[in-house]
């Protein structure tokens, strides 16, 4: 199996993390409490995880929680 290097991690993150903040926007208009838990749950993860690799967060952090 190959390993990903830390670019191509923090690339993948990223990504993630965009579409998650996405779908927490529209289940928050939505008024999907249940969903955007969830959402919020992994938004946090994403998030402590491209934080651990430096990545500064705060011009794309929508959500800003």
């Amino acid at each position: 199996m190959d390993e990903m290097n830390n670019g191509e991690i923090i690339q993948r993150a990223l990504e993630d993390f965009r579409e998650v903040q996405d779908y927490m926007l529209l289940a928050r208009e939505e008024n999907a409490t249940r969903t955007y838990a969830r959402l919020k749950d992994k938004y946090i993860s994403l998030k402590a995880l491209l934080n651990s690799l430096g990545v500064t967060l705060m011009d794309i952090d929508k959500i800003k929680e």
